[in-house]
């Protein structure tokens, strides 16, 4: 599981650092991908693959599904570390992401996401204080569907 969130800077050549513990969680090759709210996902091998099956279980024919399977694989790209913890993310991912200078690296449990500080700021911002309503629902709808 992933967990944690960490400050770094992204260089001119678009490299960052990934904190150590998260490194050790994510293998020596994982997948970087296009993610939503305009961040970058990042997945080990085994939890891209989880991914890939469900994915692969999408009817071609919705058009919805097209849309997001072409826009999920095209930016994705298998990566590793360079010998000082770094990744090297394209410049399509850094332009998506809108990454500049100052990053945000989260654990959100199955994958790490890369965030520009300002962009993490505005979406902590709009849903910290909605948290408490946000889970309610979660919750009520799980606990709904367990006991179908």
């Amino acid at each position: 599981m992933f967990m944690g969130e960490f400050h770094h800077n992204i260089d001119d050549k678009g490299r960052i650092i990934i904190p150590a513990k998260l490194r050790y969680e994510l293998g020596e090759k994982f997948i970087m991908t296009r993610g939503l709210e305009k961040c970058l996902y990042i997945y080990s091998e085994t939890e891209w693959q989880k991914i890939v099956s469900k994915l692969n279980t999408l009817p071609f024919t919705k058009k919805n599904a097209r849309t997001f399977i072409r826009t999920f694989f095209s930016g994705a790209a298998e990566c590793e570390f360079d010998r000082q913890g770094r990744i090297n993310i394209a410049s399509p991912l850094v332009s998506y992401a809108d990454l500049q200078k100052e990053c945000v690296v989260i654990g959100a449990n199955d994958r790490i996401e890369i965030w520009s500080a300002e962009n993490w700021q505005q979406f902590f911002e709009e849903n910290s204080e909605q948290m408490d309503l946000i889970a309610e629902n979660l919750f009520t709808e799980v606990d709904y569907h367990e006991t179908l």
